[in-house]
This record gives structure tokens, C-alpha cells and sequence, in this order.
């Protein structure tokens, strides 16, 4: 796995109006790695996911890919590179109203001149990457939240994004269902050589799937650490990253409130 950095965020400050979200944050994520952005509920992950795909500008600092700025340019050159990557977003976010081969699709009638027929191929062999053979004529309502995901992963995928960013990936999902999303999320690294960013607080796919990972503190307004996540829980200096990853067992104290 090389050590370039796909991915930079520097020195960023995210805040709404007055209030700051998290400040002076500073990482890079290596091509072809999973990097997990981990915190308590309201520290502000899901908002520095929206700083890095383009949704949200920083008050301060900007996002690099690879070593180019993402905010200091226009509309245009930043709509080049937000074609370079998929986004999953929490709820899976297709279109209740269209079958899954029309919502994986979709990108593809936006951003491409393909005929109808291509893309209803490229549906289904996306739909076929995530397990889905055979559900291209299903609709939303007609599937399992599992497979919803996967569904969502597929349209995320549509365009072959070099990088896919997820947003809290096992939200809703049984463990037997999360964790097939674990193993699918770690098949595409291994088969594809994608950049994957995945914003969540769940402990076993921080450990499952996790190469490298940012702890985001609601108190302190910062990262307090990065690095491998199991490096962290073992021996991370500061009490607070441990007691996330152990959930209140490191030292016999109890997690702050609010984390879960």
C-alpha cells in the first residue's frame, strides 16, 4: 500500500456561524487504505465528511487531493473532482419511486452519453459487486435495509470512483448485516485499490475494517489522535481516545455521556 497521500486535510476548521465544530484538524489518507472518522455523537464527523465531498465549506484550511487544493478553486475545476469519488450516505438514499438498476443508473444518464442499454448493463453488473444479482427490477421498498446499503454502494460505485466516502455504513443494520458490509467494504479495497473514508462510531468495524482512523472529541474541539485504531485502544496517551475504544473499560472509568 503506498504512502501517498490520496487525500489531505489541513489545518480545517469547520463551524456554524459562531459556533465551532472542530478546529485545526490535520491528516492524510494513503490511496488505497480504509480510514475510519471516529467520535462520539455530535463531535462532527458526518460535518467534516460534508467538508471533504464538497457539501460544506471550512471557515479555515481546505482538503487536498492528491496535493491539489479542493477549495481555493472555482466550481468547475472542485465539480472535476467530486467526480472522482461515491458517497454512501446513512439511509442509502435511493429513489423509492425507481427500481434499483434505474437508481444505480442514474449517475450514469447524468454524467455520461451511454445508451440505455449500457448503462442497464453496468447496473447490473454493479448490482452484482455487492450481491445483488437478480434485484435490478426491485424497488426500495421491496428489499432489506442490508441490502438497501448495498444498493446505495452500488450507485455509489456507478461512475468507479477512485475514492467512496461512507457515512455511518451499519447504522440500522443487524451485526450478521454489518458485518457483510465489513467484508464487502474490504473486497473493494482489496479488488479495486479504492480509497475508502468511513465515518463511524461502531467498534467492531472500526476494528474490522479499519487501516488507519481520527479521533474527533466533542469537548476538546479537535483530533486527539491518529493511527491504526488497534495501535490507539492499546496505547494511545490519552486517556479519552482509550476509553472510546475499550467503551469505558480502559482504566475503570465509564464512557463520558453521550458516546455510544
Amino acid at each position: 500500500m503506498a504512502d501517498e497521500a490520496h487525500i489531505a486535510v489541513t489545518h480545517l476548521t469547520m463551524a456554524f456561524d459562531d459556533y465551532v465544530v472542530q478546529r485545526d484538524l490535520d491528516f492524510s489518507v494513503r490511496r488505497g487504505e480504509v480510514f475510519i472518522v471516529m467520535g462520539g455523537s455530535g463531535c462532527g464527523k458526518t460535518t467534516l465528511l460534508k467538508h471533504m465531498i464538497g457539501l460544506k465549506p471550512p471557515v479555515e484550511g481546505d482538503v487536498l487531493y492528491d496535493g491539489k487544493s479542493f477549495w481555493t478553486v472555482d466550481e468547475e475545476e472542485r465539480d472535476k473532482v467530486k467526480r472522482r469519488f461515491g458517497v454512501l450516505f446513512q439511509g442509502g438514499a435511493l429513489w423509492s419511486s425507481m427500481t434499483l438498476a434505474e437508481n444505480v443508473g442514474l449517475p450514469l444518464r447524468l454524467y455520461t452519453a451511454l445508451g440505455e442499454q449500457e448503462i442497464r448493463d453496468i447496473a447490473a453488473y454493479k448490482l452484482a459487486l455487492v450481491g445483488l444479482a437478480g434485484f435490478e427490477d426491485y424497488t426500495p421498498g421491496e428489499i432489506s435495509g442490508g441490502m438497501k446499503k448495498r444498493a446505495g454502494l452500488a450507485r455509489a460505485m456507478a461512475l468507479d470512483p477512485e475514492i467512496l466516502y461512507f457515512d455511518e455504513p451499519s447504522a440500522g443494520l443487524d451485526p450478521l448485516s454489518a458485518r457483510l458490509l465489513d467484508e464487502l467494504i474490504l473486497e473493494l479495497r482489496d479488488t479495486l485499490g479504492t480509497t475508502l473514508v468511513v465515518v463511524t462510531h461502531e467498534l467492531a468495524s472500526i476494528f474490522a475494517i479499519g487501516d488507519t482512523a481520527v479521533f474527533l472529541d466533542a469537548d476538546a474541539k479537535t483530533q486527539l489522535a491518529v493511527g491504526n485504531p488497534r495501535e490507539l485502544r492499546d496505547a494511545s496517551p490519552d486517556p479519552r481516545v482509550r476509553r472510546f475504544l475499550t467503551r469505558g473499560e480502559t482504566d475503570g472509568k465509564a464512557l463520558p455521556a453521550g458516546v455510544n
